[in-house]
C-alpha cells in the first residue's frame, strides 16, 4: 500500500518547485560547457525517471547535471568533438554500474578501500581549482582562452553584483530562498546585462516557441573515453554521500533498501542516457535534499512530477534560446564562488574524515594529485587523435587510486553523510 497520501495537485506544485530549486546549477553546467540546455533539461528529466524505476521509487532525489564533468567535458569538446566527449560520457555511467555491482557481490567495503577520502578530497579540489582561471576571465568579460568579449568595466558591474547577490542569499537567505542563490544571482546579472545592453535580443526573439532539442547522437572514441571515465569516481562518491544525507533526513537507510548497488545503478543509467542524447552527465542534487528537509515533503512521486516539468521546458525552443543569451560575466560572477565551493567539499572531506597530512603516505598522495590535476600534467605520447594521452583530472584520479592502492599504510575508513555543500 502506498504510504504517501498526498493529493495530486500538491505532488504536481512539490514537483515544480523541486525543479525551480535544482534549476540553476541544472543549466548552468550546459551553458559553461557549450552544450544544450534544453537537452540538459530533458536529459535530467529522463535520468530522473530512470533512476525511480531502477530503485522502485523509493528515493527522494533528483538528477541534473554534474559539476565534476565540467573540466574534462570542455577540453575533450576542443580536443575530440562533441560526439566522441558523449561516447566518453556514455562510458563513465558504466562505471557506476561496475561499483554498483562490485557492492553487491562484496559490499560498502569495495568502495571504501577503492575510495578513501585521501583519494577523492584532492580529486574533487582539483576539480574546482582547475577551472579557477577560466571563471575568472568569464567574469572579467572574456572567453575562456582570453578572448574579450564584453569590455573589461561593462563586464565587472555585471559579474560582481552577480557574485555579490549570490553571496547575499546563500548566507544570509532564509527558509526556501536559501536554496536558490544561483538563480537569484543569475536574475541579477541578466536584469544587469539588459540594463548594459550586452543581451542578442535578436536570438531570442528568432527562436520558436516549440522546438526539438538538438540531440546529438555520441561516437566511441577509446581516448576520449580514456579522459573522461576516470572522473566518474569522484562524483560516485558523492553520490553515496548523498544517499547517505537524504537518508538522514528522510529517517530510512537507502544503503540497505533499495540498496546502494541499485542507487548506483540508476545513477549510472541515468548519465548513459544523457550521452546517448548529447547532454551532461547526471548526479544527486544536494539542493533538492535541502529542499526535502526544508517541506518535510518525503514522497519520491514529486521527483515524478519534477522530472515531466523538466521534459517538458526542454521543447521550448525561445526558453533555450534566453537560456542561452546570457552573457558570460554572469556565469563567471556565480563561477567564482562555485568552483571555490567545489575545491572547500573536497577540504572539507578530508577534514571530515581526520586525513592526517603529517603522515608522509597521506602527503604524498594529497601533493601529487593536486598538481597532476591542476597543473596540467601530461602522461601519454601527445594530444593528436592517435596519441595516448592522459591529463587534468582524469589523470590525477587515476594517480591517487593508484597510489592509495600501491603505498603501505592503508587505513580503513566509512562514509560519514556529508554537510550541505554545493553539487559536484
Amino acid at each position: 500500500m502506498d504510504e504517501f497520501k498526498d493529493p495530486l495537485w500538491r505532488q504536481v506544485v512539490a514537483g515544480a518547485q523541486m525543479l525551480f530549486v535544482a534549476f540553476g546549477a541544472l543549466v548552468l553546467m550546459p551553458l559553461i560547457t557549450g552544450l544544450d540546455p534544453n537537452v540538459a533539461l530533458f536529459t535530467a528529466g529522463l535520468g530522473t525517471l530512470l533512476f525511480q524505476m531502477v530503485t522502485g521509487r523509493q528515493v527522494p532525489v533528483f538528477l541534473a547535471s554534474s559539476f565534476a564533468f565540467i573540466t574534462p567535458i570542455i577540453l575533450a569538446k576542443g580536443q575530440f568533438g562533441l560526439a566522441a566527449t558523449m561516447g566518453g560520457v556514455v562510458a563513465a555511467g558504466f562505471v557506476y554500474t561496475f561499483l554498483g555491482l562490485a557492492v553487491k557481490i562484496k559490499g560498502t567495503g569495495f568502495i571504501d578501500r577503492l575510495l578513501p577520502p585521501v583519494v577523492i578530497g584532492p580529486v574533487i579540489i582539483s576539480i574546482g581549482l582547475a577551472m579557477a582561471p577560466i571563471a575568472a576571465n568569464m567574469a572579467m568579460g572574456k572567453a575562456g582562452d582570453g578572448t574579450e568579449l564584453i569590455p573589461y568595466d561593462t563586464a565587472m558591474w555585471i559579474s560582481m553584483p552577480a557574485l555579490l547577490i549570490t553571496l547575499i542569499v546563500a548566507v544570509f537567505g532564509k527558509g526556501f530562498f536559501r536554496l536558490v542563490p544561483i538563480i537569484s544571482g543569475v536574475l541579477v546579472g541578466f536584469a544587469l546585462s539588459f540594463y548594459f545592453g550586452v543581451v542578442d535580443t535578436a536570438k531570442i526573439a528568432a527562436a520558436p516557441w516549440i522546438e526539438l532539442p538538438k540531440f546529438t547522437a555520441p561516437e566511441f572514441n577509446w581516448q576520449a573515453i580514456l579522459f573522461i571515465v576516470p572522473v566518474a569516481l569522484a562524483p560516485a562518491i558523492e553520490h553515496i554521500g548523498g544517499v547517505i544525507a537524504v537518508g538522514s533526513v528522510t529517517g530510512r537507510n537507502y544503503l540497505k533498501k533499495p540498496g546502494l548497488h541499485r542507487t548506483l545503478l540508476g545513477d549510472g543509467l541515468a548519465t548513459s542516457s544523457a550521452g546517448l542524447f548529447g547532454g551532461p552527465p547526471n548526479t544527486t542534487y544536494a539542493e533538492v535534499t535541502g529542499a526535502v528537509m526544508l517541506t518535510k515533503n518525503y514522497n519520491p512521486k514529486i521527483m515524478t512530477w519534477a522530472a515531466i516539468f523538466a521534459i517538458g521546458l526542454a521543447f521550448i525552443g525561445k526558453f533555450g534560446a534566453i537560456l542561452q543569451s546570457i552573457p558570460v560575466p554572469v556565469m563567471g560572477g556565480i563561477l567564482c564562488l562555485l568552483f571555490g565551493s567545489i575545491a572547500a567539499v573536497g577540504m572539507n572531506t578530508m577534514i571530515r574524515h581526520q586525513v592526517d597530512l603529517a603522515e608522509a603516505r597521506n602527503l604524498v598522495i594529497v601533493s601529487v594529485t593536486l598538481v597532476f590535476g591542476i597543473g596540467g600534467m601530461l602522461v601519454g605520447t601527445g594530444t593528436g587523435q592517435d596519441d595516448f594521452g592522459l591529463k587534468g583530472i582524469a589523470l590525477c584520479a587515476i594517480v591517487a587510486i593508484a597510489l592509495n592502492l600501491l603505498l603501505p599504510g592503508h587505513q580503513t575508513w566509512k562514509h560519514k553523510a556529508p554537510d550541505e555543500a554545493p553539487d559536484i
